[in-house]
C-alpha cells in the first residue's frame, strides 16, 4: 500500500469518528433549542419550525443537516458492514473448497 492508498477499515473508522463527533454536537444542539424553547414557554410545533423561529432558524438548520449527515453515515457504515461480511464468507468458502494436504 502506497502512502495515497487508504484502507477501508481506516475509512470506515474515520467515518465511524465522524459519525461519534456528528452525534455529540447533535445530542449538545437538541439540549440547547430544548432548554431555549421551554425558557420561552413556546409551542413544540411552533417553536421547531424554522419559518416561524428566526431565532433558532440556523440551529435548527444545523440539526436537519446533522440528523441527515447520521443517517448517511448509518447507511454507509452499515452496506460496509455488509460488503465485508460477503467477503468474510466468500473467503470462508473459498478456504473450505481448496484440498487439503
Amino acid at each position: 500500500m502506497t502512502g495515497e492508498e487508504v484502507d477501508s477499515g481506516d475509512l470506515e473508522f474515520c467515518r465511524g469518528r465522524t459519525r461519534q463527533a456528528g452525534q455529540a454536537e447533535l445530542e449538545s444542539l437538541k439540549a440547547q433549542l430544548e432548554a431555549a424553547r421551554q425558557a420561552a414557554g413556546e409551542a413544540i410545533g411552533v417553536f421547531y419550525d424554522h419559518c416561524q423561529n428566526a431565532e433558532h432558524a440556523a440551529d435548527l438548520q444545523r440539526s436537519h443537516r446533522l440528523r441527515e449527515e447520521m443517517v448517511s453515515l448509518m447507511q454507509r457504515a452499515d452496506a460496509w458492514g455488509r460488503a465485508a461480511s460477503g467477503a468474510d464468507e466468500h473467503d470462508g468458502s473459498a478456504a473450505e473448497a481448496e484440498p487439503e494436504e
